[in-house]
Parts: C-alpha cells; sequence; structure tokens
C-alpha cells in the first residue's frame, strides 16, 4: 500500500516561488516515480491560505499567471492536529486525508526557519528533514556561527546587529566595522537566503547602503570579512546518527545573487562531473576534501541536524584555511544532482529522507513527553473578592 505524503510548500516569504520549484523537481516527480507514494500537495499562499488539490502536483499548474485565481474559486483545506495529521476539505462533498509522511519544502519564513517543523511536531507527523531546534539555529547565520565556533570550526571574522540597534548606535556600528574588518565585505540578512539582499561592498558608502537594503527585509543583519582568495564548496550530507556525504561540490562563480542564481540561469545543475555552474567533484586537493568533511560532519551535529542538510565553506586559497560559511536545512531541489553524481538517485534520495523522518519519529515517540503528579489536588484556588 503507497504512503500518503503531504508536500507543503509556497508560503510567506521572499523564497516562495524557490519553494514550488523545489517541491516539485525533484520531490513530487520523484515520490511519483517510485511507485511507493502517493504524493499531496499543499500549498501555502503568501497570504497564508492552505490549498491541497492533486492538480498542484504537476509544476505547469503554476506557470499559469492566473493560477492565484484558479486557487481563489476552492476553499482552503483544513488542518486537524494531534493525532497525526490530517487535512479536510469543507463543502457538500466533504471528504477528509490523513498523512504518512509530511514532506516539507518551504524554504526561507515560517519553514525552513523551524515554525513549520514545531507545527508537525505539535500534530504528531513523521515529516523529512531537520527538527525545529536544528532549523532554527541554521536558518540564523550568527547563531549558527555561535554555536559552532566554540567546537573549533572556523569562521570568518563579522559583526553582526539588530534593527532597533541601527538607528541609534549607527556611528558605533560603523566603528566596530571598521575596526575589526579589511574591506570588501559582503552584507546579509541573518535569516534569509537564496543570495536575497545580499551585498558585496567596498566602501563605507556603499556599506550604509548595503545595510539599509538588508534591514528592509530581515531584523537582523550581519557583516562578514570577504576571502577574495576564494575557493567556495558546498557539501550535501545526508542521515539521523550515521551520516551519509555526498560529494565536495565547487561552484564556477564566486557569488550568485538571486537574479543570476535563479533567473540567469547561474544556477543550473548537471549530473556529470562538471558544468557551467560547478565541478564535480571540487577541483581542490584530496587533502582540502577531506578537512571539509571533517568540519561538515562537525558541523552538522553540532547543531543537531538530521535528515539532510547542506554545509556551505569558503576556502581561502592562499592559506588553505577552511571557513564554514552557513548551514541550509533545505537545499534548493534537495541538491539532488550532487547526490545523483554520488550513486545516489533522486527515487533513492526522496526514499531515504522518508525512511530517515520515520526512524526518527519512532525514537521520538519511545520518549516519555508527560508526568503525573499531585499538584492540582494540594494547590489551593485563587481567593475572590
Amino acid at each position: 500500500m503507497k504512503k500518503t505524503v503531504g508536500v507543503i510548500f509556497g508560503g510567506r516569504t521572499t523564497e516562495h516561488d524557490v519553494s514550488i520549484i523545489t517541491a516539485h523537481i525533484p520531490i513530487i516527480q520523484a515520490l511519483e516515480a517510485s511507485g511507493q507514494f502517493d504524493p499531496w500537495p499543499i500549498y501555502i499562499t503568501k497570504s497564508g491560505l492552505w490549498y491541497c488539490d492533486q492538480a498542484m502536483n504537476k509544476l505547469e499548474f503554476f506557470k499559469n499567471p492566473d493560477y492565484p485565481a484558479v486557487l481563489a474559486k476552492q476553499k482552503p483545506v483544513q488542518l486537524s492536529l494531534g493525532d497525526g495529521l490530517t487535512l479536510s476539505w469543507p463543502g457538500l462533498r466533504s471528504k477528509s486525508l490523513k498523512l504518512d509522511v509530511v514532506f516539507p519544502s518551504m524554504h526561507g519564513t515560517y519553514g525552513e526557519d523551524g515554525t513549520l517543523m514545531g507545527l508537525l511536531r505539535l500534530a504528531g507527523v513523521p515529516y523529512v528533514g531537520c527538527d525545529l531546534e536544528s532549523s532554527a539555529i541554521a536558518m540564523d547565520k550568527v547563531l549558527t556561527k555561535q554555536v559552532t565556533e566554540p567546537l573549533g570550526i572556523p569562521s570568518v571574522p563579522y559583526v553582526w546587529f539588530t534593527a532597533s540597534d541601527w538607528p541609534t548606535q549607527r556611528a558605533d556600528i560603523l566603528a566596530r566595522i571598521t575596526k575589526r574588518l579589511q574591506y570588501p565585505l559582503f552584507v546579509k540578512p541573518v535569516h534569509l537566503g537564496s543570495s536575497i539582499a545580499i551585498t558585496k561592498v567596498g566602501s563605507p558608502k556603499e556599506l550604509e547602503n548595503a545595510i539599509e537594503v538588508a534591514l528592509h527585509y530581515d531584523d537582523k543583519v550581519i557583516v562578514e570579512q570577504s576571502v577574495e582568495d576564494l575557493i567556495e564548496v558546498t557539501l550535501p550530507i545526508m542521515g539521523n546518527d550515521e551520516l551519509t556525504l555526498a560529494l565536495v561540490e565547487q561552484p564556477v562563480a564566486k557569488f550568485f545573487d538571486f537574479e543570476e542564481k535563479y533567473l540567469k540561469g547561474g544556477g543550473k545543475k548537471s549530473s556529470g562531473a562538471n558544468s557551467e555552474y560547478s565541478h564535480l567533484p571540487a577541483q581542490i586537493s584530496d587533502k582540502l576534501t577531506a578537512r571539509v568533511n571533517e568540519l561538515g560532519r562537525a558541523a552538522y551535529r553540532s547543531i543537531g541536524a538530521s535528515g539532510t542538510a547542506r554545509l556551505d565553506f569558503l576556502i581561502d586559497s592562499k592559506t588553505n584555511q577552511v571557513y564554514l560559511n552557513e548551514i541550509n536545512t533545505l537545499p534548493g531541489s534537495l541538491y539532488h544532482h550532487n547526490w545523483q553524481a554520488a550513486g545516489i538517485s533522486g527515487v533513492d534520495l526522496v526514499t531515504k529522507l522518508v525512511a530517515l523522518a520515520e526512524e526518527r519519529f519512532r525514537d521520538t515517540e519511545a520518549k516519555t513527553y508527560t508526568f503525573n503528579s499531585e499538584i492540582l489536588k494540594v494547590v489551593g484556588g485563587p481567593k475572590l473578592g
């Protein structure tokens, strides 16, 4: 009997459209191709309404510019939490569907940041990928560094501050940046991905403008010193307790902004050894590859990651120093091109990830979360009047 898998995507996030693509390529496509799963697409609009219709299993549905109007004619799906996650469609022909597993595909805010994982944990349903805590840590670029650096995992020099700090402490913040960091610099919103609102700057004037842009999207900003003699590599990892590493991959370009990554073809990936986007495996020494793998394992475990994550590293080609850049708990397209090059097909990838979700759920359910006490019998009620 096929397992019913809900694939949740879209959402109130700047990465809404990227999320739609990841949900379909490869998740829904691979789930269908496996023959083991019955995928149900659960789409959350930019205003936060939830819809579920198997017509949305096809990416072509979302290529129609009028798809929001099509959905507006339907009633949003309702959720029942507690004994798993059940979807209900109201109306004369009401029906319900209980999900066996959920496959989150929501990049960014309210999804990848752990919000969705908290909902799914509360519902009591197995879900693919990292849990609430590890997702929240990885989503915050500053918190990631604060967790990993004490364990000996290096980061580039950085300064961070909040939106409330900026109006009243602008001069002090700029002074700290000038004292601690050397140009060029990268200015980033702390909680966003897909290279949105990330700016490379080479002067104080550019710095202030870039900070204003970042603050438009986030309430927390990080300014990092650029590694100019840069080799950038990335490493997908899969597993709960036992980890499987994919190939260390080397992007061809040093930095893609959102437009270059998704709209101009810069994000094209290949299952072959090399492409216009990246080298698979990375063109680095065996020693550096081993170092990236070592730090990747350590960083994955340090945040308590499970299911899968992609770890991004910066290498100074002059000193061979390796820095952890960030951890992505929901890699776009699951980096299936890399896993395929490592010998794991798209179908095998989603099948393994579902199995890991069920394994973690069994372990979680084996724990005791309630406690019987006599406290209500001995504590007096409030005095009135």
